[in-house]
């Protein structure tokens, strides 16, 4: 089954949350939190998504390589301009899935345009 979103106009964390409850199934009525539901859902229309306040200079991505004084931050700006909307709404839901071995899995049908 493939389930289409709008996000045009959304709020970043509104479409995420959203994107996530999709994702998880936990919109049908035989939800099992250790079942991942046959569901793709296709994002469309990231490019017009709103995104509001100050978090495009505020908000900070962090990654570590793992090695001493390699720790790196960039500004929610700097990373639209490297990776697209496309990777900050992807770690946006990804944030908000399970941490466990069914993320990954449930991050595959995530489909963004």
């Amino acid at each position: 089954m493939e389930i289409i979103l709008d996000v045009k106009g959304k709020a970043l964390g509104r479409a995420a949350t959203e994107a996530a409850v999709i994702l998880r199934g936990k919109n049908n009525t035989d939800f099992a939190p250790n079942r991942i539901p046959d569901i793709k859902l296709l994002v469309e229309n990231i490019d017009k998504i709103k995104i509001t306040g100050n978090k495009l200079k505020q908000k900070k991505y962090i990654r570590h390589s793992g090695y001493p004084g390699s720790l790196k931050t960039a500004a929610m700006e700097d990373v639209i301009d490297k990776k697209g909307t496309g990777y900050v709404f992807e770690k946006a839901v990804s944030g908000m899935l399970p941490k466990n071995k069914l993320r990954k899995q449930m991050l595959k049908n995530l489909i963004i345009k």
